[in-house]
């Protein structure tokens, strides 16, 4: 990874470059990295989120760095469920999006069961 201002190589991780103090990442958030427009170029120009109308960053449309950036000629990820297209998979992302919820009941079913049992 080359640092944008002085263009010397650096480490992926590193927050600032170690030769010109350049912040590379978001202000107390090492893994988000911050994009930075050139010169005379502004990110909201070239940005998809400019484009849809979704950016609430203050300072659009003149924004030089952003955190949330991402180039209109780039697709956009979409999650890839595993799980998807079958009966076993749905079922299997029920259980993992409601496992708080199932362990309450199970434990409200062995209290219900211990309480029975003492009569």
């Amino acid at each position: 990874m080359l640092c944008p201002r002085c263009h010397q190589s650096i480490e992926a991780q590193a927050v600032a470059c170690p030769n010109c103090r350049t912040p590379l990442k978001a202000y107390g958030h090492p893994g988000i990295p911050l994009y930075r427009a050139g010169k005379d170029e502004f990110l909201c120009d070239s940005c998809i989120y400019h484009d849809d109308d979704t950016c609430t960053f203050p300072q659009r449309p003149y924004a030089k760095t952003c955190t949330l950036y991402h180039d209109r000629s780039m697709p956009l990820e979409m999650p890839v469920n595993r799980y998807a297209g079958s009966r076993h998979g749905s079922v299997t992302a029920w259980l993992q999006r409601n496992s708080a919820w199932l362990l309450l009941l199970g434990l409200g079913i062995v209290s219900l069961a211990l309480a029975l049992a003492r009569r």
